[in-house]
Formats: structure tokens, C-alpha cells, sequence
């Protein structure tokens, strides 16, 4: 995979792992548009999903098995990035510019998303961030460039999605529907594999250990942190010594102890030595596994003229029935 010379912020610029070409590009398309057939057909509605669960064993084989193989072990950087995917760009809208924008109605890119996620697992969402929508749009809003969420245009530290939550996401998935008009607006992704490595034996220590509190993100509003969230505290590093998992997100995790900031800075330092940025086109579709890898957003100069960046996004699960005391109905909505 091609690396160009190193940006602004010291990490690497990379393209797609790997791309469609473009006989399977046009299944995918086709396939996508039998889930946008009927004029009415709801992204949110049990039934919809059903219909992208069974679409996703239509998909091109090697997009399936690229899939597949991530799901497994998402390898050293915890990304995968496949570009050529429909979007349909002639037929789309202008950039969304409201505060919360979902996308509720069946499209070809909400159809691939959805596909994709039914692959990996089951397609998720939280009732306080989004209105609970499985396909949000991650887009600047005009009054919001300095919020730390998917509103702004500023640069966004590093996080994982939503590990204050007793069930954060295990992959997150973003499709690129158009790049920013400057091409400059880079995705930012670290993985605890390349940068565990780089951590003293007591800041793993520290990282390992139960000081640290993360609280929701702005994104979940102001009443999340009395409601949504377990509050009690937890370490930033779990699971297995030599490949831990990470909840993290360094706007809301804050440390109880000494020690605890002082390893917690000495990670922040580890995941920018070792980030890419990935400045996506359309169609680049990227899956993260949101276990393994924090990521972030560099700043960008969005113009409100309807052709502003625009990702659509959606969160994942390997195993739905673990957060059923938080779906009322077995639907795909944690409400709490």
C-alpha cells in the first residue's frame, strides 16, 4: 500500500487498503438500490435491517471476505479502508446543515453502511445521541465549528466511541459521500498494537489499573452524564496484556490518580507517534474496530454551500443479545 510524505501532524496520508473494482462497484450499487426500491422504505424499521442482513450474502465476494477476515483480527492499526463503494453522487442532496442530521430514508449509501454492518454484526445505535438513528451524518454545522463532536470543523482528540456506556460499539462505520473542498480534512486513527509498544511498564500499569472516569461525549447532550452513563471507575486498558482492548476518549476520561494522568498522557503521546490520517474521496468506506483503535479529525474550513465534507456513519455489534436490558423490544436502540 502506497504512504506519501508525512502531513502537518507527523502521521502518514494514506489511500484505500484496498478498492472495488469497478464490475463489483456496480453489483454493490444494484444491490443497494433493491433496498431503496420502495419509495417509503424506513432505515430504523426491524424490517429494513432484515432486508440489508440477507442483501449483505449478495455483496461481491471479496468485499465479503475482506470483511470477514477484519472481523476476526483487524490487524495492526485496527482500520480497514476500501474505496470504490456507490454513494450515488449524482442524485445527492446538498451537505445537511442542521444540528443532529440522520438519514431515516432508505439511500443507496445507508444501504451499504447497513450491509456491511449486518456483515460484521448487528447495526447499533443510542437513543440520546442521534435520536437513536442506526445511519447518522457526520457533517459541520454552521454555529458549531469549535464543538468537539461531529458537528465541528476543529481538530478532535482521540476517543473511542462511547466508552463510558456498559456497551460501546466494537466497530465503528464511516462512508465518505463527499470530501471537503480543500481535500485537507483527515481522519485520524491510532491502535493500541502499534502504540502499546511505545508505553513504560508503569504506565501500562497505570492504564491496566481502575482510575480513570469517562464520561459521554458532547454529542449525547448535556443530561447524559445523570442519566445515560455508569459512572463508577474503570481503567483505560483491559482484557489481555499483550493486545488489551481500550476505552478512551481523551475530552471526557479523566484520571483519579497521579499516576493515572501521567499514564494517560504518556498514551496520548504513544497514539500520536504511531497515527495515520486518512483523507477519504467518496465512496471510501472505513471500518474501525473501536476495541483496538482511538481516532480523531484534523481541522478543516467548511464554506455551508451544500457541498461540504459529508460521512454518514454507523456503530456495531458482535453480539447484540449482551445489551438486551437496554433495548426495549430486541430492537437495534440502547434507550439507556
Amino acid at each position: 500500500m502506497p504512504e506519501t510524505t508525512p502531513d502537518t501532524t507527523r502521521s502518514t496520508v494514506l489511500a484505500a487498503d484496498r478498492k472495488l473494482d469497478p464490475a463489483d462497484a456496480d453489483a454493490c450499487d444494484r444491490l443497494a438500490r433493491t433496498l431503496c426500491s420502495r419509495g417509503h422504505d424506513q432505515v430504523d424499521s426491524p424490517e429494513w435491517v432484515a432486508r440489508a442482513r440477507d442483501a449483505w450474502e449478495g455483496l461481491p465476494l471479496p468485499l465479503r471476505r475482506e470483511v470477514r477476515r477484519f472481523r476476526r483480527h483487524s490487524g495492526p492499526h485496527g482500520t480497514l479502508v476500501i474505496g470504490g463503494l456507490p454513494v450515488d453522487q449524482a442524485a445527492l442532496p446538498a451537505t445537511p446543515t442542521v444540528p443532529g442530521s440522520v438519514q431515516r430514508r432508505a439511500t443507496v449509501s445507508a444501504a451499504v453502511l447497513t450491509m456491511v454492518a449486518c456483515g460484521l454484526g448487528e447495526p447499533l445505535a443510542y437513543r440520546a445521541e442521534k435520536s437513536g438513528a442506526l445511519v447518522q451524518d457526520v457533517v459541520p454545522v454552521p454555529g458549531q465549528e469549535s464543538f468537539h463532536g461531529n458537528a465541528g470543523s476543529v481538530p478532535l482528540s482521540f476517543h473511542t466511541e462511547n466508552g463510558f456506556h456498559p456497551h460501546p460499539p466494537d466497530f465503528v462505520v464511516f462512508l465518505c459521500l463527499r470530501a471537503d473542498h480543500d481535500r485537507i480534512a483527515g481522519m485520524r486513527i491510532a491502535g493500541i498494537r502499534r502504540a502499546l509498544p511505545l508505553l513504560t511498564p508503569a504506565g501500562r500499569d497505570a492504564l491496566f489499573a481502575p482510575e480513570f472516569i469517562t464520561t459521554p461525549p458532547p454529542s449525547f447532550g448535556p443530561d447524559a452524564a445523570a442519566t445515560e452513563t455508569d459512572v463508577k471507575p474503570r481503567p483505560v486498558l483491559s482484557g489481555a496484556a499483550e493486545d488489551p482492548d481500550i476505552r478512551m476518549a481523551q475530552l471526557v476520561t479523566t484520571p483519579l490518580t497521579p499516576r493515572a494522568a501521567a499514564a494517560l498522557t504518556e498514551f496520548g503521546r504513544a497514539c500520536e507517534a504511531t497515527a495515520r490520517t486518512l483523507r477519504l474521496n467518496p465512496g471510501d468506506l472505513v471500518v474501525i474496530d473501536n476495541r483496538v483503535a482511538v481516532h480523531g479529525r484534523t481541522a478543516f474550513h467548511p464554506r455551508y454551500d451544500g457541498a461540504d465534507r459529508w460521512l454518514q456513519r454507523t456503530y456495531v455489534t458482535t453480539d447484540l443479545r449482551r445489551s438486551r436490558d437496554h433495548r426495549p423490544h430486541d430492537g437495534h436502540v440502547l434507550a439507556h
